[in-house]
C-alpha cells in the first residue's frame, strides 16, 4: 500500500521478483540487455584488428599503428570512463530504460561516424564518443540485470552476460578477415565499422521491450507502477509452468525520494563501505589492466614478434575469445554454487600465475604465433570469469539508491586506472619491437590481477543466493524493516537518512 502523504511504501515486490522461477520473460531481460556486451567486444577487436591496416597509406587516414592500439583505444576507453560517469548518474535519476536506449543510440551514431572518417582528428573523437555510448551502457545494464534477474541465478547470469564481449570478440575477429583480405584497404574498415552499428539497431528494436525495474519504480514513487509490471510477470509465468506461486511475506517499507545527491553516493561508498570500495577498486584495476592493455595490444604483438600478416591476425584473435567466452559460461554457475569469494579470487590468481608463466615462455623464445595464443587461451579463460565477477561484485554490494553510479564509478575510476595507462604503455613497450620490453607488459598485467584476487580473498562479500536488499539494505528504508547483511566492521547504513525529492 502507498501512502501519498507522506511518501512511504511497504512492498514485497523485491522478494516476489526473487522468488520468481525461471521464464522466458527472464531470457527477454537476458537477450535484450545482454547483448550489449557483444557489441563492445565487436568494437575493441575490430580496432585491434584492423591496427595493421589502417596505418597502410592507402587507407584513407593519415595514423600510425602505436596510434590506433594506444591513443585511439585510450581515447575509446576515456569516453567510456566519462559515459559511466554521466550516464550512471542519469540511470539513478531517471531509470534504467531511459537510459539503457540513449546510450545504446549514441553508440550507433557514433560508429556509424567513425566509418566515415575522413582525418585521424575525427576517428579519434568519435572513439571517444563510441565509448562514451559503451561506459553508459555498463552502468544501466548491469544494474537492470541484476535487479530483475532472481538472487540465486543473479552471479551466473551477471557473468555469462558479461562474458558475452566475447562472443562480439570472436565476431569482430572473424569478420575483418575477409573484411581486410577481399576489399579495398580503404574500404574493408569502414564497412567493418558499418556492420557494428546494423548489429547496434537490431538490438535495439529487441530492447525496445524490456520493462523499467520494479525496484526502481516503488523507490521513485511509481509503486502502482511496479505492483503492475510484477503483477503482468507473475501472470504470465503462471500461465508458462501451470502452477501457483508461493507466498512472497518479505517486505520493506521505504521512504520515496526523486533521486540521490553526489554527497549521499560518497558517503555511503566511502564513509559506510569503506572496505567494500577499495575491494571495488581492486577487481576494477585488476580486469582492466589486464584487458585494455592486452587486448587492444594482441595483433600487434603477432604482427612484430611473429610475422602474421596483419590480414590474418583475426583468425589468432577469435580462438582466445572463445577460450574467454567459455570461462564464464563454463564456470559461471560455480559463483552462485561454491561461492563468490573462492570463485573471484581463484580466478584472478591463477589467471595471474598462468600469465606469468607464459612471459617465461615468451621470453625464452619457446612459443609460436600458434603457442602463444593457445596460451592466452588458457590464461583467459579463467581471467575472463574474474572480470565479468568484477561488474557482478559492484553491482550487487550497494545500496538500490546508488547502484548505477556505483559500477559507473569504479568502472570508470577502475578503467582509467588500467584501460587508459595500459594501452598507453603497452603500446609503447611492444612497439620497441623487444622481447623484454614486451615480458615487462605481461608481468606487470599478471601482477595487478594477482593483487585483485589477494583482496578479493581479505574483503570479499558472499553474496550467493541472497537479495539486494539483504546484501545492502536501501538508503530510503526503515532501519528495522529489513535485516542487514554487511563485511565485519562496516556499518550497513546510517539512521535517519532524508530524501531528497
Amino acid at each position: 500500500m502507498t501512502d501519498v502523504q507522506t511518501g512511504t511504501v511497504r512492498t514485497n515486490v523485491p522478494a516476489r521478483l526473487d522468488r520468481l522461477p525461471w521464464s522466458r520473460w527472464h531470457w527477454m531481460i537476458v537477450i535484450g540487455l545482454g547483448t550489449v556486451w557483444i557489441l563492445d567486444g565487436l568494437e575493441v577487436t575490430i580496432v585491434g584488428n584492423l591496427s595493421g591496416k589502417l596505418a597502410e597509406p592507402s587507407s584513407g587516414l593519415d595514423i600510425t599503428q602505436s596510434q590506433v592500439t594506444g591513443l585511439a583505444a585510450a581515447l575509446y576507453v576515456a569516453g567510456a570512463c566519462t559515459g559511466a560517469l554521466f550516464f550512471g548518474w542519469l540511470t539513478d535519476r531517471f531509470g534504467r530504460k531511459k537510459l539503457f536506449l540513449l546510450t545504446l543510440g549514441l553508440y550507433l551514431v557514433a560508429t556509424a561516424l567513425t566509418a566515415l572518417s575522413f582525418d585521424t582528428w575525427w576517428f579519434f573523437l568519435f572513439r571517444f564518443l563510441t565509448g562514451m555510448g559503451i561506459g553508459g551502457e555498463y552502468a544501466a545494464i548491469n544494474s537492470a540485470i541484476d535487479e530483475l534477474i532472481p538472487a540465486r541465478h543473479r552471479g551466473r547470469i551477471d557473468i555469462v552476460i558479461n562474458g558475452t564481449f566475447w562472443l562480439g570478440a570472436a565476431l569482430g575477429a572473424l569478420l575483418t578477415v575477409p573484411l581486410l583480405n577481399g576489399l579495398p584497404t580503404n574500404l574493408g574498415w569502414r564497412v567493418a565499422f558499418g556492420l557494428g552499428a546494423i548489429l547496434g539497431v537490431v538490438i535495439l528494436l529487441v530492447r525496445r521491450h524490456v520493462p523499467e525495474s520494479p525496484r526502481w519504480l516503488f523507490i521513485h514513487g511509481r509503486a502502482d507502477e511496479a505492483n503492475e509490471l510484477v503483477d503482468s510477470v507473475e501472470a504470465e509465468v503462471r500461465r508458462e509452468t501451470g502452477r501457483e506461486l508461493t507466498e512472497a511475506d518479505n517486505y520493506i517499507t521505504i521512504r520515496q525520494r526523486r533521486s540521490t545527491n553526489f554527497l549521499a553516493i560518497a558517503k555511503t561508498l566511502f564513509a559506510r563501505y569503506p572496505k567494500r570500495a577499495v575491494l571495488g577498486f581492486s577487481l576494477f584495476i585488476g580486469q582492466a589492466f589486464l584487458y585494455n592493455a592486452i587486448t587492444f595490444g594482441f595483433a600487434q604483438i603477432l604482427e612484430t614478434f611473429f610475422q602474421v600478416e596483419p590480414g590474418n591476425s583475426g583468425y589468432y584473435f577469435a580462438v582466445i575469445a572463445v577460450g574467454n567466452l567459455l570461462g564464464p559460461l563454463l564456470l559461471g554457475r560455480l559463483f552462485d554454487t561454491v561461492g563468490r569469494v573462492p570463485m573471484i579470487a581463484g580466478s584472478y590468481i591463477v589467471s595471474g600465475l598462468l600469465l606469468l608463466g607464459t612471459a617465461w615462455l615468451f621470453h625464452n623464445g619457446s612459443l609460436s604465433a600458434t603457442t602463444m595464443t593457445a596460451c592466452w587461451w588458457i590464461v583467459l579463460f579463467f581471467a575472463s570469469a574474474g572480470a565479468s565477477a568484477a561488474y557482478l561484485t559492484v553491482s550487487e554490494i550497494f545500496p538500490m539508491e546508488t547502484r548505477a553510479m556505483a559500477i559507473a564509478f569504479f568502472y570508470a575510476i577502475g578503467t582509467a586506472a588500467g584501460g587508459i595507462t595500459g594501452p598507453l604503455l603497452f603500446s609503447k613497450l611492444v612497439g620497441t619491437g623487444k622481447v623484454d620490453d614486451t615480458v615487462l607488459a605481461f608481468v606487470i598485467g599478471a601482477i595487478v590481477m594477482i593483487i585483485g584476487g589477494l583482496v578479493e580473498l581479505a574483503l570479499g562479500v558472499r553474496a550467493e543466493g541472497k537479495s539486494l536488499e539483504e546484501l545492502a539494505t536501501p538508503l530510503s528504508a526503515d532501519q528495522a524493516d529489513v535485516p542487514s547483511q554487511r563485511t565485519p566492521g562496516e556499518r550497513s547504513r546510517v539512521p535517519g537518512t532524508t530524501t531528497t525529492g
